[in-house]
């Protein structure tokens, strides 16, 4: 069996807890067997789904990593609601699986810093996936 393509999108935004998703993301992908063949950065979580629906195409599956604070207005619901929905309806369409490895809403800074290792979690999700489809 070929190694697996993944991709990943990671939002910029919390920069200090999602670029440590990442770094937790690949290294669980390589203990796996995958391969990150494709990554993007982008400036926030409501830009992830346009980022996987760019790269899907060319990979298996897709990772979706970011952390939504919560702030002192209704905001980080919105996003993550918005995202959530967007990114599942891109998985049905393409019929590949997409990891929601997006941590919140609703959670305080240190919730989200207790939520890093979730990224592991959506890496082994779409492998998984990926496995019980073929």
């Amino acid at each position: 069996m070929e190694k697996i393509r993944l991709g990943i999108v990671v939002s910029e935004y919390n920069y200090d807890i999602t670029m440590m998703m990442l770094e937790r993301a690949r290294a669980h992908a390589e203990f796996l067997g995958a391969e990150v063949v494709k990554e993007m950065k982008v400036p926030g979580v409501f830009e992830i789904p346009l980022a996987v629906k760019n790269m899907i195409d060319d990979v298996d599956a897709v990772v979706a990593l970011g952390a939504v604070i919560e702030g002192e207005t209704k905001h980080d619901e919105v996003i993550m609601h918005n995202a959530a929905r967007k990114i599942q309806d891109i998985m049905v369409e393409t019929g590949k699986p997409v990891a929601l490895g997006i941590s919140g809403h609703g959670q305080s800074r240190l919730q989200a810093e207790e939520r890093i290792e979730k990224a592991r979690e959506a890496v082994e999700s779409v492998v998984k996936m990926v496995k019980r489809m073929e």
